[in-house]
């Protein structure tokens, strides 16, 4: 499903004809807003109760589908969500700071996109449109991979998994020795101090300001970092959230169910899922509650802020023009961040104040944590890397097509690899051989399906696998959230995944397991070595890909003896556990 050169240099020719038939035919603008790390009740439109009214706006004039599916992890959703193939296929089977070492350079484990594959705003270029990007890249740091040589005729981007939202240069993680900008290829002189979703917002309105004589549509992706951590937003916005999230989780995910099923996203009666790895709010001290509470309101804040961006966005749109003939695609990279973030708390206090005191605000550095990762996904279960609902089914809103019902929701099975279909047919461009379909029907009649019973989805990502069938899913989990035992769940009366049908339906399980097996040999999926969890290879990718080549040897000796204790810690924990 790679596109070769010989594709390519079809791909040149077919450009040419599309781009001479564009006055004949208009087509629209598209703006692809992705957020980073959006629950699927975040957006008030599908339950939730930040102010989100831009979002909102474009929800009650488009379609919102409530059943649209992503990987539990950035890049993955990105090599997808730009080139409209499978993740392994694209080159990135997982996520390069994930990656267990043995796979790094496997087929389908290059940590970037493949040479070989082409980007849609390579196709969209080629069928005369402007192509922009501002904002988070993670696809690759390679020269041949930066924006200007995959289709983007302009470019800002931050070509890491994230990094500061008010010191541009200020790492989030010691990934690497520095945090990496681009600009049209090339390196990028970045202002010392900036607010990201407000500068990524404003560098895409330039680039339209500067080439608003064009007549050509325009393809734009706005690639947001809210709300990766460090969590973070300007003082307004934290002061609009002060108090409201200290009735905590638990009270917040019964909220967001309720929420879901009064927007019309889930089903009445939808049970809930059992959160993983976080405790009952009761259990928490008052001061324990206030501390938690403050990492919820500095969440909230960031998103209402991203918002806010968007909506200027929208106004600039209206301004010049251009609104009414935009389609805006807006979705979430991966389910929320439920990550303890332990591993890293001692690096996390040389660079950061890590208490609350002025939390969400510059130099500070705050993570939402599992407790509130469940409620941001509530009432699904699961979380960002996992194969739970939670980790992989986010908001996902299309608007301004001429002719779409206004306010409408689509419930059938969608995924991230029917935007870039979506995208090519809203420019009258091809797109054949890509595995995704178009969106558009769905669009024009709501209740219209997409895909019929025997249409199976495969997904992997860092071992945790799952099968997609209809109505039902198989899915296994690895620790902490999973048994490693695979499972199977009617999502259409149970999307939380509470009921795991497998004892009463085995030949279900059989058949969907052969399903997945020929899926996963078909895409070249790696079994993942005992023991792995995303976390931990975070850890041991850290150190010997960046700490010990930059300190050298008189480091090495510290290194181990971290190491040590890390895995010392973890096994003593995990005896102890196992004798209780």
């Amino acid at each position: 499903m790679m596109a070769s050169s010989h594709a390519f240099i079809g791909l040149m020719l077919a450009g040419a004809a599309l781009a001479a038939q564009a006055q004949a035919t208009p087509r629209p603008n598209i703006v692809l807003v992705v957020a980073d790390d959006w629950g699927f009740t975040d957006v008030g439109s599908f339950g939730g109760e930040i102010p989100t009214p831009h979002l909102d706006a474009e929800a009650r004039r488009g379609t919102r589908f409530s059943n649209f599916h992503v990987a539990a992890s950035c890049s993955p959703t990105r090599a997808m969500l730009l080139t409209g193939l499978e993740h392994h296929r694209a080159g990135i089977g997982n996520l390069r700071e994930t990656m267990p070492r043995a796979h790094l350079g496997q087929a389908g484990y290059l940590g970037s996109l493949a040479p070989n594959v082409v980007s849609v705003a390579t196709q969209l270029r080629l069928a005369g449109y402007r192509t922009y990007i501002s904002g988070k890249w993670n696809l690759g740091n390679e020269p041949h991979n930066l924006p200007s040589q995959r289709g983007f005729e302009r470019s800002i981007v931050q070509g890491d998994t994230g990094s500061d939202n008010f010191d541009p240069y200020q790492r989030y993680l010691p990934h690497s020795a520095s945090v990496q900008w681009f600009e049209n290829g090339q390196p990028a002189r970045m202002p010392q101090q900036f607010y990201s979703s407000e500068y990524f917002t404003s560098r895409l309105i330039q680039y339209l300001q500067a080439d608003g004589a064009r007549q050509e549509p325009f393809f734009a992706v706005l690639a947001y970092q809210a709300n990766h951590v460090p969590l973070q937003a300007p003082e307004a916005f934290l002061q609009r959230h002060a108090g409201k999230y200290l009735q905590g989780w638990d009270v917040l995910r019964e909220q967001r169910r309720a929420g879901a099923i009064a927007q019309g996203v889930l089903p009445a009666g939808t049970p809930m899922a059992k959160p993983a790895a976080a405790p009952d709010w009761a259990s928490l001290s008052p001061s324990e509650q206030r501390s938690q509470a403050l990492r919820m309101q500095v969440y909230a804040a960031m998103a209402e802020a991203m918002d806010h961006e968007f909506g200027r966005l929208v106004q600039q749109l209206k301004a010049s023009g251009q609104y009414e003939r935009t389609v805006f695609i807006f979705l979430s990279d991966n389910g929320p961040e439920g990550s303890s973030y332990r591993e890293a708390q001692l690096w996390l206090a040389t660079q950061y104040r890590m208490g609350d005191e002025g939390l969400g605000g510059p130099g500070t550095y705050a993570y939402p944590g599992p407790g509130w990762a469940a409620a941001s996904a509530g009432p699904l279960a699961g979380f960002k890397f996992y194969a739970g609902e939670g980790g992989l089914r986010v908001p996902l809103i299309v608007s301004g097509l001429a002719g779409q019902r206004a306010g409408a929701v689509h419930a059938g099975f969608t995924h991230v690899l029917d935007v870039v279909p979506t995208v090519m047919a809203l420019a009258a461009a091809p797109s054949s051989g890509l595995p995704g379909r178009s969106l558009l029907p769905a669009l024009l009649e709501p209740a219209k399906a997409l895909r019929g019973d025997d249409d199976g989805m495969g997904y992997e990502l860092g071992g945790n696998s799952a099968y997609y069938l209809g109505n039902h899913k198989l899915v296994r989990n690895l620790s902490p959230v999973g048994s490693g035992q695979w499972e199977l769940f009617d999502l259409g009366a149970d999307p939380g995944e509470t009921r795991n049908l497998a004892d009463k339906q085995p030949e279900r399980v059989k058949a969907l397991q052969a399903r997945y097996e020929a899926w996963a040999k078909a895409h070249g999926v790696l079994p993942v070595p005992e023991g792995y969890s995303p976390q931990r290879q975070v850890m041991i990718n850290t150190v010997l890909n960046y700490w010990i080549p930059h300190y050298q040897w008189h480091a090495m000796g510290g290194m181990v003896a971290l190491l040590a204790l890390y895995f010392g810690v973890g096994r003593w924990r995990r005896r102890a556990q196992a004798g209780r």
